[in-house]
């Protein structure tokens, strides 16, 4: 693996832990739109990094488009009134280490998340600074590997690094033909990396001293 110049991190699993938030969001957009489903945070914890479309998929199958549309609306429009109570878990070192790093490299975040989801973790955690750019599956409901090409394109990337904590992370790494780095704290499991680490202190340590 070629050092890089820029790293581009996923949200869910590898930067924090908004899952309960997350949990609370789905059941009132469910209940909105008249479902009897209540999930917990184990329904969650193993859809983490998929895309919406996705999740909702697995957890109704036998939904319409256009149900799925309007749960899709009504989970997010959930979410959003939840910003600013919402109590998330913040990986240990991470705002620390989000500091050092962005001294060294181009930071960049890409999330299978809705559209505003990064900028409200950003907001959350006081790093919007840090970020140089971002790009998000519900601004134009692509997936990763797509998304990946479309930020180092814009951005003239040579040689970026995708950092994330499940193996869905890893495929789409894989696809666009970027170099993945695998957090083992997270939500996921993988065993396709070219590099790993047990901690975001270890990642910041390692490569602030590349």
């Amino acid at each position: 693996m070629l050092k890089p110049d820029s790293l581009i991190f996923d949200r869910d699993g590898t930067l924090w832990d908004n899952v309960d938030t997350y949990v609370t969001a789905w059941n009132k957009g469910l209940e909105a739109k008249g479902y009897d489903l209540r999930l917990r945070r184990e329904d969650l914890v193993g859809l983490m990094g998929k895309e919406i479309g996705k999740m909702l998929n697995k957890l109704l199958p036998k939904v319409s488009p256009e149900e799925e549309k309007e749960l899709f609306h009504a989970i997010i429009e959930a979410y959003q009134s939840l910003t600013k109570t919402m109590t998330p878990k913040i990986f240990p070192g991470v705002r620390e280490g989000l500091e050092k790093l962005a001294t060294k490299y181009k930071l960049f975040m890409l999330s299978n998340c809705e559209e505003g989801g990064i900028v409200n973790f950003m907001n959350h955690t006081g790093t919007r600074h840090l970020f140089t750019d971002y790009m998000e599956h519900g601004q134009n409901f692509q997936p990763k590997s797509f998304n990946l090409k479309l930020l180092i394109d814009r951005n003239h990337l040579q040689s970026p690094v995708y950092i994330g904590d499940t193996d869905s992370d890893s495929r789409e790494a894989a696809k666009a033909g970027v170099p993945f780095v695998y957090v083992t704290y997270g939500f996921g499991e993988t065993d396709n990396y070219a590099l790993k680490f047990d901690s975001f202190p270890e990642l910041t340590d390692y490569f602030m001293n590349l």
